[in-house]
């Protein structure tokens, strides 16, 4: 009678039909009664102070109801006594505070008028004087001023320098772009005061987190702040924080007494939301003659703002990805006239994997060595980082399935060997890692007497599809069939949860809904067994059975009782339960990863240089899959983002304003689909890792781009010969190949 296991079952997206329809309701979609618009006015400069802000033509315009800035702006309490900030150290940019100018695009007004219209015609009547200070904006020429963040340590391991030490070596720079997140839904919010209480819509991957942001800076209880965020179109990490956008519909709808909604422009998108900051990465590797690893340095740059220290993990794959004895790893930060980044999809791993499985392909072929069997050669039994068994590791059997998929024994070892007509071919490999943890969360789940079970958290979906996981997590929990159950996430008033970033979604929300469903099944037998005219009374509690919608005697399907029909025999209109689970922290007794090894075939075009994409095989080692449709979904959209990483994305700026030049989805190239590779295999090792989470799941949504763009650079070696160490890998830097 047990029903079949929902995890793991390919189920289509519990949301698809609202979102394909149009129900989903996204941040500026919200009804709301009386709303008016808000336009902002953003600064010209990148660096200096506003000496004259004239707003009397704009305020004549009709349908204008304020135009709010430094000069009339009410206060931020949490502006005037900021508080420490677990994410970012510093002060946060604090909208219409001062005239100071800190980065181009700064908000510095807010045009407030009963249509978009009518806002954005007074926006434009809006005149700024500046007095302009030369902006610094080019982090290759701030290296010299870099300073050591607060909140990341540099990291040694036996004998500093030690590569120097070995007969084979290898020392290089590498650099990575300005990468802008450019989700297809804007950053918008809506904003409504009614007396102190506060109600925000607005576009977030952490409706707990917003809300405790929200309460700190306004200084207000939690039942004043309300936050919804039912459906976000995308965000990648760019929705992680309160940024000036929501801010500044709050401060404008304080201003009106009405609800205000600001949506950004496109430009808008590319500096004042967060954005992946440039690096500047210097590794260097030294191994014996057989490929043993004896020492790796590991200098990195990172690229933040004045007001802020943003970091991210750009060393850790270093630390964790190899068996080394002797390691060395520095991270500065480079302050420049720009605003604050973001985390960006594989927050530094994703940066600092580029450097360093670039640097393993070079030195394998200075050790004459083929780049797979260089890892191999050197996998790490356990973490490096403090000798912690692995809670489960896979990667060889990534490296394995991969290689024999992808055909990896067949390929010519020598550069610039292998040509298809007017198209040179090359493969290269690299590996991922990625932290794998469980946060504390919570959950609610109710069972009504027709059967039906609603179970909420305060968690979001940001497109990976967490309503549908969840909704097979709390089916095989319960016992309820996933058709009669309703997730309902992204509203800071269900129970807290963390937000959805740092691929720990499943493995911290997913064990709060499952412990929260076992346990509303474990108290659903005990009703039954003690429920008026029970027909358990005379077994043994630990005898009854809950499955398939049904509490029955083990052995005997047919004594069942429905779950509602055990609700209205004893009288109870619902059954409710609230749970909290524990988090499973990183540094615990165990260290818990995910992996992946990528395999990409390349053609270069021997006369424009043009590089395509022919072929990817993505291995993952991500615990147990909970869904495979929409993981593998996700992993197609890591491989997209890392395709842009590596041939395409790249935020220029023009370093005389501090602006970015190519601020549209016109002139900054993303990928489409005529970019990606018909050729496209995922595989899922889908070995369970109990030690993170009942459900046995570790984190996919970040593993799946860690090391990509790598393995793209070494394809593009293996095809041409020319190393790129500078993404992204354009025609211009391949103009010097034989």
């Amino acid at each position: 009678m047990a029903a079949t296991p929902q995890i793991g079952q390919p189920h289509r997206r519990v949301d698809g039909r609202q979102k394909v329809t149009g129900q989903a309701r996204y941040a500026a979609e919200h009804l709301v009664p009386g709303c008016v618009h808000g336009v902002l006015v953003t600064s010209t400069i990148a660096a200096g102070r506003i000496t004259h802000l004239d707003t009397a033509e704009a305020a004549k315009t009709p349908g204008v109801l304020a135009i709010v800035s430094h000069l009339n702006s009410p206060k931020v309490p949490g502006y005037e006594n900021p508080q420490p900030d677990e994410r970012v150290e510093g002060q946060q940019f604090r909208v219409f505070f001062d005239a100071e100018i800190h980065y181009s695009n700064q908000p510095v007004a807010l045009v407030i008028a009963g249509t978009l219209e009518q806002a954005q015609h007074a926006a434009a009547l809006v005149r700024v004087q500046y007095e302009h200070t030369a902006p610094q904006t080019d982090i290759t020429k701030g290296l010299a001023s870099s300073y050591k963040p607060k909140k990341e340590k540099d990291y040694t391991r036996g004998q500093p320098q030690a590569y120097k030490t070995a007969p084979v070596q290898i020392a290089h720079e590498y650099q990575t772009p300005l990468q802008v997140h450019n989700p297809m839904e804007m950053h918008a919010a809506i904003a409504e005061w009614q007396g102190n209480q506060l109600t925000v819509w607005n576009k977030t991957q952490a409706p707990s987190l917003a809300q405790k942001d929200l309460m700190k800076l306004w200084a207000l209880p939690k039942e004043s702040v309300q936050v919804h965020s039912p459906f976000v179109g995308g965000a990648f990490g760019g929705a992680s924080r309160i940024w000036p956008p929501e801010m500044a519909a709050i401060i404008g709808a304080k201003v009106v007494g009405r609800p205000v909604k600001v949506v950004n422009q496109r430009e808008q998108e590319f500096n004042m939301v967060g954005y992946r900051p440039r690096s500047v990465q210097r590794v260097a590797l030294g191994a014996q003659a057989d490929g043993t690893l004896v020492g790796v340095s590991h200098e990195a740059f990172g690229a933040t703002s004045r007001y802020e220290q943003f970091t991210e993990r750009i060393l850790h794959p270093t630390k964790s990805g190899y068996r080394c004895p002797n390691a060395e790893l520095t991270y500065h930060l480079v302050p420049l006239d720009m605003s604050t980044p973001a985390w960006a999809r594989g927050p530094g791993e994703t940066t600092g994997s580029f450097a360093l499985e670039s640097a393993m392909d070079e030195l394998a072929y200075a050790l004459k060595m083929d780049p797979l069997a260089l890892r191999l050669k050197n996998f790490a039994e356990v973490d490096p980082e403090g000798d912690k068994p692995w809670s489960s590791n896979y990667l060889r059997e990534c490296y394995a399935q991969g290689a024999e998929k992808f055909g990896w024994n067949k390929r010519n070892p020598t550069p610039g060997a292998t040509r298809d007509g007017d198209w040179l071919v090359g493969q290269g490999v690299a590996m991922g890692i990625y932290h794998a943890s469980r946060a504390k969360a919570s959950a609610r789940a109710r069972l009504l007497p027709d059967g039906t079970l609603l179970v909420q958290s305060a968690t979001a979906d940001v497109g990976p599809g967490t309503a549908t996981v969840m909704t097979q997590i709390a089916a095989d929990a319960s016992g309820v069939a996933p058709e009669n159950i309703r997730f309902e996430l992204g509203d800071a008033a269900y129970p807290e949860a963390p937000g959805q970033f740092g691929s720990h979604t499943v493995a911290s929300v997913g064990a709060a809904v499952h412990d929260t469903c076992v346990e509303l099944k474990q108290q659903l037998i005990k009703l039954a067994f003690s429920m008026p005219g029970s027909p358990f009374a005379k077994a043994k509690l630990a005898d009854l059975v809950a499955d398939s919608g049904t509490v029955y005697l083990a052995g005997h399907p047919a004594t069942g009782r429905t779950y509602g029909d055990v609700l209205r025999q004893a009288g109870q209109p619902a059954l409710e339960v609230m749970h909290e689970s524990p988090e499973v922290p990183e540094k615990g007794e165990k260290s818990g990863k995910s992996f992946c090894a990528t395999f990409v075939e390349v053609r270069v075009n021997a006369h424009t240089r043009e590089v395509r994409m022919s072929r990817v095989v993505s291995a993952i080692d991500a615990g147990r899959i909970m869904n495979h449709q929409t993981a593998r979904s996700q992993v197609y959209g890591a491989l997209t983002w890392a395709i842009g990483l590596a041939l395409m994305e790249d935020a220029v700026l023009d370093h005389r304003f501090g602006r970015i030049t190519n601020h549209d989805l016109a002139n900054y190239h993303v990928p489409v689909n005529a970019d990606m590779p018909l050729d496209i295999d995922v595989l899922f090792i889908d070995q369970p890792d109990t030690y993170l989470d009942p459900m046995g799941a570790k984190g996919l949504g970040e593993i799946g781009i860690v090391g990509v763009s790598a393995a793209i650079a070494n394809a593009v070696f293996h095809a041409t010969g020319t190393r790129v160490r500078e993404l992204p890998i354009t025609p211009d830097k391949l103009l010097g190949m034989a």
